[in-house]
């Protein structure tokens, strides 16, 4: 790491629907920060999908999943991309067989999933968790240990349709949506009205070919800047739309209400008292 780096934010990247782009998105965000300098950390919390895994071409062992399995320290699971930057992207995926993704689930290991992730930024200038659709206990953890949340959907009728169910899903277990992002957007009519954010497609479709920031012109200043809770765009062509929403606020044509789980386990997580829906007498 650089010189006087460290004590950076922790920021959920998560995705509304299947396929939004919130691997790549957390990538690039990372990269963005890279170039500027910083010390960047991305952490899998996507465990059946592990996309991040295919920007590492050797296998790691452990990945992150044992991490939080064998109760070991993150840094065994972590790998630096090879970027021309002044700052570094270090990357932890997750790779594993599915007896493994299933310890990994349980809520002992949603609680260390967020000490790493406390202890991380303590070390980073930036730490971003690829989290997918909330519906786990380690997106649980990732989303309550973070200090904002940002929801990746595609610009479509699908991805505005997904953005006042997840709301309405974060807030059940008592976390906010700091910023939503409609990805891969048309730079001049928006489908997701809820949107803060647009982010154009990138002629780069590969996620093994990530990222591309590292190499892009800067971000214009105020979109995703570090004021609204999140480092900059990936491209100079991202768009700022509006201030984020809240629950029971408008979110375009739909509005969303918070929604009381009918059960509830209580999960200690990073000091926060963590309301799970549903989850009453299983791990999983």
């Amino acid at each position: 790491m650089t010189d006087g780096k460290g004590t950076g934010g922790v920021y959920a990247v998560v995705g509304g629907v299947g396929g939004a782009g919130a691997t790549r998105l957390s990538v690039e965000f990372a990269a963005a920060l890279a170039r500027d300098g910083r010390d960047t950390l991305v952490v899998d919390a996507s465990f059946t999908t592990q996309g991040l895994a295919a920007l590492v071409p050797d296998r790691l062992d452990p990945d992150v999943t044992r991490v939080v399995t064998d109760d070991r320290p993150l840094a065994e699971a972590a790998a630096t991309l090879p970027l021309e930057t002044s700052g570094t992207v270090t990357v932890a995926p997750a790779l594993a067989p599915f007896e493994r993704l299933a310890r990994a689930k349980t809520s002992e290991c949603a609680r260390r999933l967020a000490e790493r992730l406390s202890t991380a930024s303590d070390r980073y200038d930036a730490v971003f968790v690829d989290v997918p659709p909330v519906g786990a206990n380690q997106a649980v953890a990732a989303v309550t240990a973070a200090d904002a949340v940002a929801l990746v959907v595609p610009d479509s009728e699908r991805g505005a349709d997904a953005v006042p169910r997840l709301c309405d899903r974060l807030a059940d277990v008592d976390a906010d949506v700091d910023t939503v992002v409609a990805n891969r957007a048309d730079a001049e009519d928006t489908t997701v009205g809820a949107a803060n954010v647009a982010v154009p497609e990138s002629e780069t479709t590969a996620l093994s070919a990530a990222p591309v920031t590292a190499g892009a012109s800067p971000p214009r200043p105020g979109v995703l800047g570090i004021g609204d809770g999140l480092p900059p765009t990936v491209t100079a062509s991202g768009r700022r739309l509006r201030p984020p929403p809240t629950v029971g606020q408008p979110l375009g044509r739909v509005r969303t209400q918070p929604v009381a789980p009918p059960r509830e386990e209580r999960l200690r997580l990073d000091r926060r008292e963590v309301h799970v829906p549903g989850w009453a007498g299983s791990d999983m």
